[in-house]
Order: structure tokens, then C-alpha cells, then sequence
């Protein structure tokens, strides 16, 4: 047997069950070396450290 709805769902009350599916803006911070704004908890693409520690030589 198969799941079969007992009344229909509207239009409107699946679209406000779906509202809160958003997508939230990204976070940014500051670089710690170079002051670039960047994505926490990653290397940053301007000069390539994370934290203080060089990780990839960026030319």
C-alpha cells in the first residue's frame, strides 16, 4: 500500500511550509594578515594564509 493524502493540500499552504527555505547572505571577515574580506575558517585567495601561517604562495 502506498501513503495517500486524505484531503488536498492548497497551493498556499505548501508554499508557506516552503517560505522558510532561504538562502542567508555569506558570511565575511576581514583577513588577518592582509585585511581582505574572505570566508571564515579558510585560506584566504589574496595572500594565501590562514591565520598567520602561509599556506599557498600566491603570485
Amino acid at each position: 500500500m502506498s501513503i495517500c493524502p486524505k484531503n488536498k493540500i492548497s497551493k498556499a499552504r505548501r508554499d508557506k511550509r516552503r517560505a522558510n527555505w532561504k538562502m542567508s547572505a555569506v558570511n565575511l571577515v576581514p583577513c588577518s594578515k592582509c585585511g581582505e574580506l574572505m570566508m571564515p575558517h579558510r585560506v584566504c585567495k589574496n595572500c594565501g594564509s590562514y591565520g598567520q601561517k602561509e599556506i599557498i604562495t600566491v603570485k
